[in-house]
């Protein structure tokens, strides 16, 4: 949670605005930045951080920052000191300020980066907590840009391939309200004036256009309180379950999610391995990245292993593997290389995810396009409907 806390450095009195976990941490958090406090209040609700603005730590950059400098020879302290010094954003200069003093003062880097949980997930924190053992921090570094890079490129995937759908569906809902709310009035106008008995379903065409031409006000203000309301429904954390839970529900999609999620998991699973965490630690550390029944599941496979059953039969019966990833993971328990193999089922899983999103898109558009197409086309047709059958009365 977000904290604005009021300090006095020196002779200058101030506000600062911190992330802890609660305010006797954020309070603590400032002293040790060197300020004294006066006192800290949560920025807002629970129920509404989806408002709060805040700047997100960008890990992603520090971590590749962090490997240049170290591999350029610089020590951590001096890395640390050189990212801060360059650090132009507010909130990120004050992570890295609080890190170097957190060092300073003796702990660690992985228990200083405990202290700054929004900006540091604990997979990330566990993996540079095992090279602190060993000295290989570049190593954990480069495992971790290659993790979030194959993680970040399915992202990017999935978004890319439903930005042209969108844009049709929102393009193409746009001109029908167009036509229905500006094009059906006028006509119904001509067609006042001209008499005659029209077709049914240009009569119904042209009532529902002077229904929203007469209440469009009121129409707009129930269209904006809808939005408001479905916008502020799905910032509910149950709702957005109960939504997921749903969606799982539909045989191909449910399917598809259940892939993208296995391979999340295995590739944080492999990473955390290959970083030295032991199995039944790591498994714990990634279960947040599960859908809620699969975390059961995963609770239950975890409860397997520490009676002795093996991985890939603790997976099997808990429906948390497929049988390709079965055979890989009894490959990896005989080769005692288990978080390399883990990491090549993750990329196994997100092939076949990629292909899915290409056979999916490449049907989907063209038919998202018909059926546009064929509405416009019949609010058209049963606009010019009356002035067929008029130039079929005339000849």
């Amino acid at each position: 949670m977000l904290y604005d806390i009021s300090v006095l450095r020196g002779k200058e009195y101030s506000s600062l605005r911190l992330d802890a976990i609660n305010e006797q941490m954020a309070l603590n958090h400032a002293k040790s930045l060197g300020y004294t406090v006066f006192s800290a209040k949560a920025v807002a609700d629970s129920r509404f951080k989806w408002l709060a603005r805040r700047e997100r730590f960008p890990l992603m950059l520090f971590s590749q920052e962090m490997l240049a400098l170290l591999e350029a020879g610089l020590n951590l302290m001096e890395a640390l000191e050189a990212l801060a010094e360059k650090e132009q954003r507010p909130e990120i200069r004050q992570t890295l300020q609080g890190l170097l003093r957190l060092l300073s003062e003796g702990q660690p880097l992985s228990a200083a980066m405990e202290s700054f949980p929004r900006a540091f997930p604990p997979l990330y924190v566990a993996a540079l907590r095992a090279s602190e053992k060993t000295g290989g921090m570049p190593e954990s570094l480069k495992r971790y840009i290659a993790y979030q890079s194959q993680v970040d490129q399915v992202k990017k995937k999935v978004i890319s391939a439903s930005i042209y759908p969108s844009m049709l569906l929102i393009v193409g809902g746009l001109v029908v309200l167009f036509l229905i709310g500006y094009v059906v009035p006028k006509f119904a106008h001509i067609y006042d004036d001209m008499g005659g008995d029209l077709p049914f379903l240009s009569q119904l065409l042209l009532a529902l256009g002077g229904f929203i031409e007469s209440h469009g006000v009121a129409l707009l203000i129930g269209a904006a309180v809808f939005m408001s309301s479905f916008i502020f429904l799905l910032s509910l954390k149950t709702v957005r379950a109960n939504l997921l839970e749903l969606i799982w529900r539909i045989p191909a999609v449910g399917e598809r999610m259940r892939i993208y999620q296995l391979s999340r998991f295995y590739r944080s699973l492999g990473m955390l391995l290959i970083a030295g965490i032991p199995i039944l630690n790591a498994m714990k550390m990634v279960s947040g990245l599960l859908a809620p029944a699969m975390r059961i599941r995963l609770q239950a496979a975890s409860e397997q292993v520490r009676q002795g059953q093996t991985i890939s039969a603790a997976m099997e019966l808990n429906a948390l593997s497929t049988p390709v990833a079965l055979r890989m993971l009894r490959v990896g328990e005989r080769s005692g290389m288990m978080g390399e193999m883990m990491e090549r089922i993750a990329s196994f899983y997100d092939e076949e995810t990629a292909r899915w999103i290409d056979w999916f898109t490449k049907l989907f558009e063209p038919l998202l396009m018909l059926a546009i197409g064929c509405v416009i086309g019949l609010v058209v047709l049963m606009l010019y409907m009356p002035i067929f059958d008029l130039a079929g009365s005339i000849q």
